[in-house]
């Protein structure tokens, strides 16, 4: 099928072999109906015409800005996509559907245009968490193990807002408060955990290994054929940003140091709870809204699903993330199918 990346340097481009998670899906009887459009190279740049289905004025958010749309608006049932930052979670939200980020590294990202291979994840959108661990089904190697209904009574739940909480709008706000209280009057134990100060420098180290990870990224491209790409793609590659070798090693060791510490944190707790996005779906097509919330957890390499069902003042859906430890993808999963009927009451 044609695979263009939102880019005049690769139009007209029709790959002979399938990406990984496509050929899986062709082995698991899935039936592969088309591409949808995303972000320029689902990185930065170009933005694709993709509107959103709940109001055409306001973005679908990005990158996987087709596939959200496309699952929102009854288009296909289920969709692929990619998060470097909060390209799976974030256009879940502000299209109302279900997204999944699985562990960093369960799904191979072979075939897809890479973009920083320390964050590149692959993921997927579908209408109910049902589908979303189908889909866990086709590329978890490890058959699922028996397990037990999730039962939100009794269950402690963790409600974090994040280093970024300070960028949260009422929106937001509100849907975290209102699940923390539905889930409290079904019967959870809902505590608030509070992230060490370590974990504020996160969002500058996502920045960080994006601006450096990129530059090998988009080189190939750029020597080629520098005038086929966007202005934002070439200051990546010329490192406009200015991040330095150290900064790309602390960022590194930062990413490495909380991952082990968030590991600690969230093993007391079935499931931890935290801001899919700032607000609901900003309008216009020029800017597709901050991955300020979803960053972290890409960093973190941990799973996340968003859980649809609250809506804010301009009548736009807004989600929350359920996360986890590394690996932890199946309980994640339950977690948020359980929580799903919850929010949506």
């Amino acid at each position: 099928m044609p695979t263009q990346y939102n880019s005049p340097f690769h139009r007209g481009s029709h790959p002979e072999v399938d990406a990984a998670c496509v050929s899986l899906l062709r082995s698991a009887g899935a039936v592969l109906l088309g591409k949808t459009e995303t972000v320029e190279f689902a990185a930065t740049g170009r933005k694709p015409p993709t509107r959103n289905p709940h109001d055409r004025a306001r973005t679908p958010g990005a990158s996987s800005s087709g596939s959200a749309a496309a699952v929102a608006d009854f288009h296909v049932p289920l969709a692929l996509g990619t998060q470097t930052a909060g390209s799976v979670i974030r256009p879940a939200s502000y299209c109302g559907v279900w997204g999944f980020k699985p562990t960093w590294g369960l799904a191979s990202t072979e075939g897809a245009k890479r973009f920083a291979t320390t964050l590149d994840t692959l993921g997927w959108f579908a209408r109910s968490a049902e589908d979303l661990d189908l889909m866990l089904d086709v590329f978890d190697p490890d058959p699922p193990e028996p397990q037990s209904a999730f039962d939100v009574r009794g269950a402690r739940i963790a409600v974090c807002r994040t280093p970024a909480w300070d960028q949260a709008e009422p929106a937001t706000r509100q849907a975290l408060a209102a699940a923390a209280e539905r889930l409290a009057a079904a019967g959870a134990e809902v505590v608030h955990l509070a992230l060490p100060p370590p974990f504020d420098g996160l969002p500058a180290a996502v920045a960080r290994i994006m601006s450096a990870e990129g530059r090998a990224a988009f080189l190939p491209e750029f020597r080629a054929a520098p005038e086929l790409l966007d202005e934002a793609l070439h200051g990546i590659v010329t490192n406009a940003s200015g991040v330095s070798r150290a900064e790309q090693l602390e960022a590194y060791d930062l990413a490495g140091e909380c991952r082990g510490a968030f590991a600690r944190l969230a093993a007391p707790f079935d499931a931890v709870l935290a801001p899919s996005t700032t607000g609901e779906a900003p309008v216009g097509l020029g800017f597709t809204g901050s991955p300020v919330f979803n960053g972290l957890w890409t960093l973190l390499h941990t799973p996340c699903v968003n859980v649809p069902g609250f809506v804010g003042s301009n009548g736009m859906p807004v989600g929350l993330t359920v996360t986890g430890p590394r690996f932890a993808d199946r309980r994640v999963l339950a977690a948020a199918e359980a929580f799903g009927p919850v929010f949506a009451t």
